[in-house]
């Protein structure tokens, strides 16, 4: 199978960590790009960083590399191969998906490490 391509989106990100009976702010949802994820334990938000959250938490400088898709939930082994080659360069992700792809999120300061490391993979970068 040929290697997926990945485009790197142009914010910069923030992961936040809020109360799990907090009220998911109306900024959030007005964003292009966001994602929630609430377990009984927690309640986290990624939004862009330019958006200001009022958040118990806050992880800053987050890069976005998008696998170009869409691809089938049936496909297998996508997120665990990328995910090994930044493992393998060292790079720590956070990934977030949808049902039509996969969002590795990685800090700015590693962001040209990982694009490095996965050209090397064989994969192809758009910026």
């Amino acid at each position: 199978m040929a290697k997926q391509t990945l485009q790197v989106l142009k914010d910069t990100f923030a992961i936040h960590s809020l109360d799990v009976d907090e009220s998911i702010p109306t900024k959030v949802l007005a964003c292009d790009f966001y994602f929630i994820g609430k377990t009984a334990d927690e309640l986290s938000l990624v939004v862009p960083q330019k958006i200001s959250i009022d958040a118990q938490e806050t992880d800053y400088d987050w890069r976005v590399l998008e696998v170009l898709g869409p691809l089938s939930l049936s496909m297998v082994g996508i997120m665990a191969e990328i995910g090994n080659v930044l493992a393998k360069a060292k790079v720590s992700i956070f990934v977030v998906s949808t049902f039509e792809t996969d969002y590795f999120m990685v800090k700015q300061d590693t962001l040209d490490k990982a694009i490095e490391a996965l050209i090397k993979a064989g994969y192809k970068i758009e910026k």
